[in-house]
Formats: C-alpha cells, sequence, structure tokens
C-alpha cells in the first residue's frame, strides 16, 4: 500500500477550484481507496460543506504523519446543493465513473434516507457524517451504512439527563415543555427521541405545545408568539444552521429567553450559530453541538481547531469533525481490513472500529456499536457564556454536563 504524504494532500488543495462543482484531495492518480463525498458547497448550506471539506484535508494531514503505513486515498468532493434528486444521481456517477467504494457526508437527513436506498442497491459503504436522524441506525438494516456523529437519540437522552438534573420537579408539579422543530424528517425524529428519552430518565413533564415551522422558514414571529402565551418552564429547539439563527435574532426583539429557558441539544452550540450572532447570542442559553471548538481542553483538539483557523482563517463548524472522523474511519477501517478485503470483512472491521478524534476526552475513545453502525461519543451541554477567545463568537460555552454512553467500548 502506498503511503498517504503531505505533498499529495497540498496537491489536492490546490486543484481545489472556485467553481466548486467538483473538488478532489489526497492522491491525484490511481489510489487504494477512492471516496466520494456529497456536501452543500454553495447556498444556504454551503459553509456545511466548506467547513466539511477543510475537516478532510487536516484528516488527510493527520494520516500522512501516523506512524501506521495508511493505503492512499482519493476524495472526490461534490456539490449535493441541498438537494435529493442531484444528491442520489451524483452516488451512481461516482460509482460508475469514479469506481468509489465510500460515499460520505450528506447533510439534510431526509436525503440521507435517500442516499442510503441507492449506496445499498450499488453495494457500496455510505459513512454519514453530518445528518442525525435516528431512523438511520434503528430503522431496518442497512448492513453498509455507519454514522460517525452523534444522532438524535444520543443527543436526546443526553438532554432528558440534563433537564432531569437540572429542573426540579414533584409530582404535583410536572417540567412544563414547549417544543419548536422543523417540519421535516430531523425535527420530528428528534421529537419523538426526547420524548422516548423522558420517559426512560422518568422525567415527570407536560407537553405544553408543539410546533413545526417549515424548513427555511422566513419568519418565526407567530411561532414565537405561540410559545409566549403558554406558561413554560423550558423551551426545546431543534433548529439548525441559519434557521435556528433567525429563530433566535427574531426572539431577541421579544421577552422569549426571559419567558422561559431556552435550550437546543443537538446543533444550537454550533461554533456558526455562536460566531454568525456574536454579542446577539442571548447568555444562559443550554446548548449542545456535535464538536466543541472550547471542549474537551485536549492537545488533539486543541490543534484540530487551530491548524483549522491556520487554513482557513476561521474557527470550525461541527460540519468540520464529522468530515474529518469520516475519513479517519475509512482509513482505519481499511488499513485493518487490507485493501482488497470484501465488503463483509469491511463490514466486519467497522461494527468493531475505535477512534481516538478530537472530541473525546482524556481517557475516551469514539467506537462503533456493531448492532446499530452508530459511533458511540461522549456528549457535552453547556451553556452560552461571555467569552471572546474565538473570535468573531463573544459567546461560548461553559457550565458543563458530560454525559458518557451508557455500553462500554469492548476490549
Amino acid at each position: 500500500m502506498k503511503r498517504l504524504t503531505l505533498l499529495l494532500t497540498i496537491i489536492g488543495m490546490l486543484t481545489a477550484t472556485n467553481s466548486q462543482a467538483r473538488i478532489v484531495l489526497g492522491e491525484q492518480k490511481k489510489a487504494d481507496i477512492n471516496v466520494g463525498c456529497l456536501f452543500p458547497l454553495t447556498g444556504r448550506g454551503g459553509q456545511y460543506g466548506q467547513d466539511s471539506k477543510i475537516g478532510i484535508q487536516l484528516a488527510l494531514e493527520k494520516l500522512a504523519a501516523q506512524k501506521d503505513i495508511y493505503p492512499s486515498i482519493k476524495i472526490i468532493i461534490e456539490d449535493s446543493r441541498s438537494k435529493s434528486s442531484r444528491a442520489t444521481r451524483l452516488v451512481k456517477k461516482l460509482v460508475k465513473e469514479d469506481q468509489v467504494r465510500f460515499i460520505c457526508g450528506v447533510v439534510n437527513s431526509s436525503i440521507a434516507l435517500q442516499v442510503a436506498q441507492v449506496t445499498e442497491k450499488e453495494n457500496v459503504f455510505f459513512i454519514g457524517t453530518d445528518h442525525a436522524s435516528s431512523r438511520m441506525t434503528t430503522s431496518g438494516k442497512r448492513p453498509l451504512y455507519f454514522r460517525v456523529n452523534n444522532n438524535t437519540q444520543q443527543g436526546m437522552l443526553a438532554g432528558a439527563k440534563y433537564i432531569n438534573e437540572h429542573f426540579l420537579s414533584t409530582p404535583k408539579k410536572p417540567i412544563r415543555i414547549s417544543y419548536i422543530g422543523p417540519d421535516y424528517e430531523y425535527g420530528y425524529t428528534a421529537w419523538k427521541d426526547l420524548v422516548h428519552a423522558l420517559k426512560q430518565q422518568k422525567v415527570n413533564y407536560e407537553i405544553v405545545t408543539t410546533l413545526w415551522p417549515n424548513l427555511n422558514e422566513p419568519n418565526y414571529f407567530s411561532f414565537i408568539q405561540a410559545l409566549l402565551e403558554k406558561p413554560t418552564d423550558l423551551i426545546i429547539n431543534s433548529m439548525w444552521g441559519g434557521d435556528l439563527i433567525k429563530f433566535i435574532q427574531q426572539a431577541n426583539s421579544t421577552t422569549l429567553f426571559q419567558h422561559s429557558r431556552f435550550a437546543n441539544f443537538d446543533t444550537g452550540g454550533n461554533y456558526e450559530v455562536l460566531a454568525t450572532l456574536g454579542e446577539k447570542m442571548p447568555e444562559g442559553l443550554i446548548l449542545s453541538s456535535r464538536h466543541h471548538n472550547n471542549w474537551p481542553n485536549t492537545e488533539y483538539n486543541k490543534w484540530f481547531v487551530n491548524r483549522f483557523y491556520e487554513i482557513s482563517g476561521r474557527y470550525p463548524s461541527y460540519a468540520a469533525e464529522g468530515a474529518y472522523s469520516g475519513i479517519m474511519a475509512i482509513a482505519e477501517s481499511v488499513q485493518l481490513a487490507g485493501i482488497k478485503a470484501s465488503n463483509e470483512v469491511l463490514k466486519k472491521t467497522f461494527e468493531h472500529l475505535t477512534l481516538n478524534l478530537p472530541e473525546d476526552p482524556t481517557g475516551f475513545s469514539s467506537y462503533m456499536n456493531p448492532e446499530t453502525h452508530q459511533l458511540q461519543q461522549v456528549i457535552s451541554i453547556g451553556t452560552s457564556t461571555k467569552d471572546t477567545n474565538l473570535p468573531p463568537a463573544m459567546r461560548l460555552l461553559h457550565n458543563w454536563s458530560v454525559y458518557y454512553p451508557k455500553t462500554q467500548a469492548p476490549h
């Protein structure tokens, strides 16, 4: 097997054009592994794709610096434009024309479900690095699908534990919860997972209201008014990206954040949100993310965040570490199984994979659940606090509550 070199990574960076139609990183000619990645590189979700591209560059750089000899990798990034029809067409093209054995990425959960159907038919692996619907790992068997970022089930379980620890209730006074989430796959699955987790944790609660604005909703004032009309102890929001930013901006002109505590247990603490809002990010919001730039305080995470900044001039959103994790998972599995290993051998290797990632606290390594094909990771929830160490964000998360996966990594 060919050893990855830093030179190939640099060449890959130089060949990335401004058109964003197709970017090739890593080995430019014949490689041991061909990987096709689907991300939105343009439009409203374009920042996730751009950050994912740099995360992949960092993975190639990390692999090149390892003592072990890893297979050479050619990574082809295509712009999904957040459209399911385009994404599924691109999968077929990447398999047929580029002979990719792995598809990675996909931000939107609804698109991921459709991509998974195509990868199953094409008999190639699908490594999820960003979408979070737990339906991907709990409904039906997908032998060649593996996800390396937290899903809604994991995030909502941590959220339910947080509520149980930080909100007081009595048999006669349950915690009053309102929920607002996007009217599509991700929002509904997050709500279902939250209700299940609250019952599992024996939280005494009552539902005040549930609201379902459209994805990319331009005006949230009617929803905010509906939340203000009823007494609530905790508003749980499962929006992400630009939608969450717009919601908070509009809510800032009302008394919503004085009316009730506010939480987003999956994406609210994403650096993109913190940086865009700056001084307009309220303090005291209960938030989490799939990767934090200021937690854990390890050398590995500091390297990832600082190296990303050196390359891009900005700090990473969680999408970057998700893409990084996906490439590291592919490289490690192929290195262990062999470049000529059958799908069945590779599948078993993925199922027993252990990875040390930037988001892992000291003494813990992420590991795959062989039954669900969902990577098991530590989830940390904090509150937005004034902190100017990573500008343009003026608030970072602190006051951490940390939740480890229930099961233990195999020895």
